[in-house]
């Protein structure tokens, strides 16, 4: 099983998916029924991407650092998160543009993360796209 590169898969997944709410919420909204409206801008739909985004991420990241051991990635990644999270706890604090702009931007920075990740791992060959059979 090739558990790194479906971690990153999987992260840069949910990232993707963060982003796309972020940008067609307002707009579904706008043209459906209150009922979904609401379910759709609830703040348990964000809570439940960052909660899958978070961990699958960390363990996609570390899986690829040990192997190739490139910083940047590990940074681009930290402060991708760091950035979902500030913007799902302080969002009320900033205003609604500056929660999706920070979301949007945090979003796009685990995906290059994630993207960045993969691609190291694949130029150095390593085996962190396997699962060891012990």
């Amino acid at each position: 099983m090739k558990s790194q590169l479906r971690s990153d898969k999987f992260a840069m997944s949910f990232s993707i998916i963060c982003l796309i709410h972020c940008l067609f919420a307002p707009s579904i909204i706008i043209f459906s029924y209150s009922s979904i409206a609401l379910s759709l801008e609830s703040e348990l739909i964000h809570k439940a991407i960052l909660l899958l985004t978070v961990p699958v991420s960390i363990f996609a990241i570390s899986l690829g650092y040990k192997n190739h051991t490139n910083n940047s990635i590990i940074y681009i990644g930290i402060a991708g998160l760091t950035i979902l999270i500030a913007a799902l706890f302080i969002g009320d604090v900033i205003g609604e543009s500056a929660e999706l702009i920070l979301t949007m931007l945090g979003s796009l920075m685990v995906i290059v993360c994630h993207y960045k990740n993969y691609k190291a791992c694949k130029k150095v060959n390593c085996d962190c796209h396997e699962i060891s059979k012990t």
